[in-house]
């Protein structure tokens, strides 16, 4: 019986890490690079999907399920204001009156939207994060701060 028992928690365990990994935005697919600069900042970018899900239909929708994520993770706030966000191909996105508090995150959606604490919007018509690119987020006095590569094919 107590080995019928661990049977079954290996097969119920085996499916949570199945699902979780399902969930895992499109960066994490283990074909990404992370590169973090040294630099006074504790911002850094963290989970990007890229490609947005489905289909590619240019709705807004679908344009906004296109994100990078911009985490601060220190204590002390930090103002995004004039830093960007770019792609390798040269879309750039520049941060207005944009706050961080400690320990918190924004996400950068493509399309459209109003920006709030939580989410910022590039307002574009066009997708930007291709399988095969670079976002790199720059400060204010446009020193990288942070780099993030993915896809196949990308240089190191």
């Amino acid at each position: 019986m107590f080995r019928n028992a661990s049977r079954v928690a290996l097969a119920v365990l085996g499916s949570a890490a199945l699902a979780a990994t399902a969930a895992l935005p499109a960066s994490a697919d283990g074909h990404h690079r992370h590169t973090p600069q040294h630099s006074r900042y504790a911002v850094a970018l963290g989970p990007v999907q890229y490609e947005s899900p489905g289909r590619d239909d240019r709705s807004n929708r679908s344009l906004n399920a296109e994100w990078v994520t911009v985490r601060n993770n220190g204590r002390m706030p930090v103002s995004l204001r004039g830093w960007t966000l770019s792609d390798r191909s040269g879309h750039t996105y520049r941060f207005g009156n944009v706050r961080l508090a400690g320990h918190s995150q924004v996400r950068v959606h493509t399309g459209r939207g109003y920006d709030n604490r939580w989410d910022v919007y590039q307002n574009r018509r066009d997708y930007v994060w291709d399988s095969r690119d670079t976002a790199t987020l720059r400060n204010d006095h446009h020193r990288v701060v942070d780099q993030v590569r993915w896809g196949h094919g990308h240089r190191h």
